[in-house]
């Protein structure tokens, strides 16, 4: 079993910064693909970005030149900096991995979410 744990998330004034972390802990092969999904109070989970392992990303177009999606192969561990917030940010953020299992199966797991409010 494998879990993700989001941090860094608060209250921030519109223009501001916040940079999210998802740390994966227990036992795995390696992770694939790692995205940032957000939900926003009434609204659909939507995909905020993704990176694979490899280093490529993609982005929604609402966050594009705004946000930046990062890992650390090392320490298994995804980056989302967040630039030039804007209230339609808010949302809670959850971290999403593709992982391998140490026997070879392969599994997808949601962290627990972490609130970003963007308010004034």
């Amino acid at each position: 079993q494998v879990r993700l744990v989001e941090s860094g998330g608060g209250l921030v004034q519109p223009g501001g910064s916040l940079r999210l972390s998802c740390v994966p802990s227990g036992r795995f092969f390696s992770i694939n693909t790692m995205g940032w999904y957000r939900q926003a109070p009434g609204k659909q989970r939507e995909l905020v970005g993704s990176i694979t392992s490899e280093g490529s990303t993609v982005y929604a177009d609402s966050v594009k030149g705004r946000f930046t999606i990062s890992r650390d192969n090392a320490k298994n561990t995804a980056y989302l900096q967040m630039n030039s917030l804007k209230p339609e940010d808010t949302a809670v953020y959850y971290c999403n991995a593709d992982v391998w299992g140490p026997a070879g199966e392969a599994e997808n797991y949601w962290g627990q979410g972490t609130q970003v409010t963007v308010s004034s």
